[in-house]
């Protein structure tokens, strides 16, 4: 390949049909409208399984790209993704148990495995392509994951209930009403197109390549009892992998409990000082705001991969996980604050911004100490801490939530028929303090943090 950018091209193109699995909250209420048996455990499930099934897949798919290389791998995981969300269009055939059954399996289980199966690759493929700059093109590899919400957010939202495609509140086009479950086929069709024809400017280099006027740090090899290649089995036997595994979570589990729920944390807020109902008007506001703030955490998201994998090239990956650990815990414990929706926007602003960073950062930090000959299979098992993160972030939210109240939602149909359905709003304070304090300790932890070393016996 004579430009290693269009490898980038490819990356973003692939990320970004992937990010949308950041938009579950705009799913959320109308779920819960169309089954009103569901409870805030129930509907949060679909998201939690979606997390755990895209980390396991990038274990596996990180070790077959090792070896088969990225494009087979990450076409493979395109079809997956665009045929799980394709199947769940016929969620609504079900009653609501089986149909939450059946929405766990396509959108949750297939759609998943095929985000996680095309992930690893564009990432292994661009840390392979720029040595020179591993945090910075790690951080836009995955730049495009979190930019996916800000795009698709809006376009699902716009589709569920018709009307305008708007971006910072701004109508663009019309779109039509095409309701809930046919969304989810619409943007299983994007998404198969997409991530295929970004899989196919993956390419991995020749073996022993170095970019045009760059030579590797003078240090390499056991230089210092440093290695610089460990096979997944030497990485599991040093305590570093485990002590970054760990912090990984809970940086994931705070994130992820605000991306997720995002949106109906939002709605909390905002009818949590409503003694009576509101019209359907007035909570449709309400929701373009909280659909609005899916978009903005969006961008932070996707800014903070880029800003901080490049500040971690300079300021070292040690000291850039401790500014955005405390960062990141203090602003969770703050959370129940920032009631007012600017506070609000500038809280999941932070929160999304030191996420992206962990989504950028941890990928370097496992080259950094554990090599590029094996990164697919070691970043699989090191991103494995992703996947538990949004199972433990998410349903921290649903289960410490307390019933704050119950509002009434009062809607006029065109015959003047007046309709009122009821609306949980809930109370994540607990949430909020666990995830905060669990980023701290982490803060904590990381100043035991350095390279392993050779054991010199063998």
């Amino acid at each position: 390949m004579k430009n290693r950018w269009f490898v980038v091209l490819g990356a973003l193109i692939i990320q970004v049909s992937l990010g949308a699995v950041y938009i579950w909250s705009v799913f959320q209420t109308p779920l819960l409208t169309h089954f009103p048996s569901w409870k805030e455990t129930q509907v949060t499930l679909p998201a939690q399984i979606i997390l755990a099934c895209f980390a396991l897949a990038v274990i596996i798919a990180g070790r077959i790209q090792d070896k088969i290389g990225p494009r087979p791998v990450a076409t493979a995981g395109g079809l997956m993704l665009g045929c799980g969300l394709i199947l769940a269009r016929f969620t609504a055939s079900f009653g609501p148990g089986p149909a939450l059954v059946w929405l766990i399996i396509t959108y949750s289980m297939i759609g998943g495995l095929g985000i996680g199966t095309a992930y690893v690759c564009p990432i292994a493929t661009c840390v392979k392509w720029f040595p020179d700059k591993r945090g910075l093109i790690t951080g836009l590899a995955v730049a495009g994951f979190g930019a996916g919400a800000f795009f698709f957010a809006p376009l699902a939202k716009a589709l569920i209930t018709g009307g305008p495609y708007q971006l910072f509140g701004q109508s663009l086009f019309s779109l039509p009403r095409v309701g809930l479950f046919n969304t989810f086929m619409v943007l299983g069709i994007i998404f198969l197109i997409t991530v295929t024809l970004g899989a196919r400017l993956l390419k991995n280099p020749e073996p022993g390549y170095r970019p045009a006027g760059w030579n590797p740090p003078a240090q390499t090899a056991t230089a210092n009892n440093l290695k610089v290649d460990f096979s997944p089995s030497d990485m599991f036997r040093t305590w570093q992998f485990w002590l970054l595994w760990g912090i990984y979570l809970t940086g994931c589990a705070a994130g992820l409990m605000i991306i997720m729920k995002a949106s109906p944390i939002w709605q909390s807020f905002a009818l949590s000082n409503l003694n009576s109902g509101l019209d359907s008007v007035t909570f449709n506001r309400i929701a373009s705001a909280g659909a609005l703030a899916v978009s903005i955490l969006a961008i932070f998201n996707s800014l903070g991969r880029i800003v901080w994998g490049k500040v971690s090239d300079a300021a070292g990956r040690k000291n850039t996980l401790i500014t955005m650990f405390l960062l990141c815990g203090l602003t969770m414990l703050a959370f129940n604050a920032l009631k007012q929706y600017s506070l609000f926007l500038t809280g999941i602003s932070l929160v999304g911004l030191c996420f992206g960073g962990f989504l950028a950062v941890f990928p370097a930090v496992t080259a950094d100490y554990f090599g590029t000959r094996h990164y697919g299979a070691n970043y699989g098992w090191m991103f494995s801490a992703y996947g538990v993160g949004g199972l433990l972030g998410p349903y921290l939210a649903a289960a410490l939530m307390k019933t704050q109240a119950i509002v009434k939602i009062r809607e006029i149909r065109e015959a003047q028929e007046e309709t009122v359905r009821s609306l949980v709003v809930g109370d994540y304070r607990r949430a909020f303090i666990v995830a905060g304090v669990l980023c701290l300790v982490s803060t904590a932890a990381l100043l035991l943090l350095r390279k392993p070393e050779v054991d010199q016996e063998k």
